[in-house]
């Protein structure tokens, strides 16, 4: 369906890095773009780890779509929630209504992984959105609070003991800055208790931390954890989680440790739309979920249907698929959006490339691992790399400049001041025991996902 103008429309769904960056590459075609989203920002998920340790507040690391789109004059910003598709007649489907399409770009990227164990998920949240940055955040200095307040040695360590499982990026970066906040931000908060007792215990069921990296640079990485006082255990599978224990099996035993916080870094799903392209245009899914697509980032059988971002398995460059980071999605989206004027041109465009422009992890203060191919290297340097890097990709200069400031004030003083608890007040400990008790005994759900 063409619009009145005799304008193709373009529907992109999902405002993340794909999405957004899709749209911002169409802004001067002779196309109309629909953008649609259940949310009205745009995230910037790399720094989600930092609002989930205080350092940063939401508000600066998201952009309202409206507002960065504003000047996208072929643009309609749509807030609503896709449901299904129905390829045949060209629909997307929304909770409360529908959109016609004559190219269909799908960015909704992915969701947490437990691995069939999805009773874990209140247990043990992990880190995609603003919400589970808050309720991280809220769940650990909630804990600090309570070992303040918690006369028995053995019941305080387990307060004062955070287990975060994964060492990819995430899982390095939230273990990392986890132990710079009790060591320096809360060193002269409390009286009752030292927070740099604070034991952060980093779990890798693979043989060392950051597997996607060659293994000097997450040797250096492990050895900056290290030196901030993480304890690291690779080849350690969680195989049970419970509100105040953690089963944990390595050297072929299992053992139990006793923690009141665990922050969930070990794995992705795709989101719920490649289940449904897979059912209404057939999209061959990968164990993950996410949609094998063709050299040109379509759905097979489907030339103007197209996938990018994390839901993307794009397996037509090297011997594995392209890994779910921003930078992929980001050049996806750009490309599609040219792959677009292109064949308004009638020219042929040629099929997608990633140009690898390097991997970087921060761990702490002034420690980073930065990899750029031949070129490799960890240390303050690569810290200082990633800052610039971070603040480059960055949306909106609004933000750019309220990051920048919020990072050196947090890098001169050791402060970070978005340490706010909000959401739910927890039980006092007599009525959650009590509220325990008087529960009926549950066994947990255990779900195949993939």
């Amino acid at each position: 369906m063409k619009t009145m103008n005799n304008q193709p429309h373009v529907v992109i769904v999902g405002g993340g890095f794909g999405g957004l960056y899709a749209v911002k590459a169409l802004k001067d075609a002779p196309v109309k773009v629909t953008l649609i989203d259940r949310r009205n920002f745009h995230l910037f998920q790399p720094l989600l780890y930092q609002v989930a340790t205080g350092g940063l507040s939401p508000g600066q690391i998201a952009a309202p779509l409206r507002g960065v789109l504003s000047r996208h004059k072929n643009t309609t910003v749509l807030h609503a929630e896709v449901v299904d598709l129905d390829p045949g007649r060209q629909k997307v489907i929304l909770r409360d209504g529908e959109v016609d399409y004559d190219i269909l770009v799908i960015a909704t990227g992915v969701s947490h992984h437990y691995f069939g164990n999805e009773g874990w998920t209140e247990t043990a949240p992990g880190l995609k959105t603003v919400e589970d940055a808050l309720e991280i955040r809220r769940r650990v200095l909630l804990a600090f609070e309570a070992a303040e307040r918690e006369p028995d040695p053995e019941k305080r360590r387990a307060w004062l003991r955070f287990i975060v499982v994964g060492a990819g990026p995430t899982g390095v970066e939230l273990a990392g800055a986890l132990a710079e906040l009790a060591r320096n931000t809360l060193k002269d908060d409390f009286r009752n208790i030292d927070p740099a007792e604070t034991e952060v215990l980093l779990l890798e069921g693979l043989e060392r931390v950051l597997p996607p990296y060659p293994p000097d640079l997450s040797a250096k990485a492990r050895e900056s954890l290290e030196k901030l006082g993480v304890t690291v255990w690779i080849g350690a599978m969680v195989t049970d989680i419970q509100p105040e224990t953690v089963t944990i099996r390595r050297n072929d035993r299992e053992e139990q440790v006793q923690a009141r916080t665990v922050l969930w870094a070990a794995g992705m799903k795709a989101s719920a739309l490649g289940q449904i392209l897979a059912e209404r245009a057939g999209a061959p899914l990968d164990k993950a979920g996410r949609v094998m697509v063709e050299p040109d980032l379509s759905t097979p059988g489907h030339p103007n249907i197209f996938v990018i971002g994390d839901l993307a398995h794009f397996a037509h460059q090297g011997d594995k698929p392209l890994p779910g980071v921003a930078p992929v999605a980001i050049q996806q989206g750009q490309y599609v959006a040219d792959l677009i004027k292109r064949q308004l041109k009638g020219e042929k465009p040629e099929k997608f490339h990633y140009f690898n422009k390097g991997n970087l992890a921060v761990i702490g203060r002034n420690a980073g691992v930065a990899d750029f191919g031949r070129v490799r290297f960890g240390g303050f340097i690569a810290w200082l790399t990633w800052v610039f890097v971070h603040l480059w990709y960055l949306v909106g200069f609004d933000n750019k400049l309220l990051v920048m400031f919020q990072w050196a004030w947090n890098y001169f003083t050791r402060n970070r001041g978005a340490r706010l608890i909000t959401g739910p007040e927890p039980l006092p400990l007599v009525e959650q025991k009590a509220e325990k008790e008087a529960a009926p005994e549950q066994s947990p759900d255990f779900v195949e996902v993939g």
